[in-house]
């Protein structure tokens, strides 16, 4: 099976929700100068502390739908197209979990 990377016809699974995502990672984005600015203005540290719990978990469910849409679009994909690329893309699923959950 071709690397969807190197393939110019692949389509990653995100990419009917693309705006979605970009809009959530926009929002992440601004929490992360918002974390800038509290620590800048010497805010106390536990309201800094449930600023990063509020944007860690808006990171983990971006990473979450991204799994999501990757089991359904490319290890199904690949299951279908050949049996051992399947099992390639279950175990590169399984090591996205795995940083995932140790994160």
């Amino acid at each position: 099976m071709l690397d969807p990377e190197l393939d110019p016809d692949h389509q990653h699974g995100y990419l009917k929700s693309k705006d979605d995502y970009l809009k959530r990672l926009r929002r992440i984005e601004g929490q992360a100068r918002g974390l800038q600015r509290m620590v800048e203005e010497d805010k106390y540290c536990i309201d800094i502390l449930t600023q990063v719990s509020a944007m860690t978990k808006a990171l983990h469910s971006v990473s979450v739908k991204l799994l999501e849409e990757h089991i359904n679009h490319c290890v199904i994909g690949a299951a279908r197209t050949d049996e051992q690329a399947g099992r390639e893309k279950v175990a590169e699923a399984v090591d996205a979990i795995a940083r995932l959950v140790r994160s």
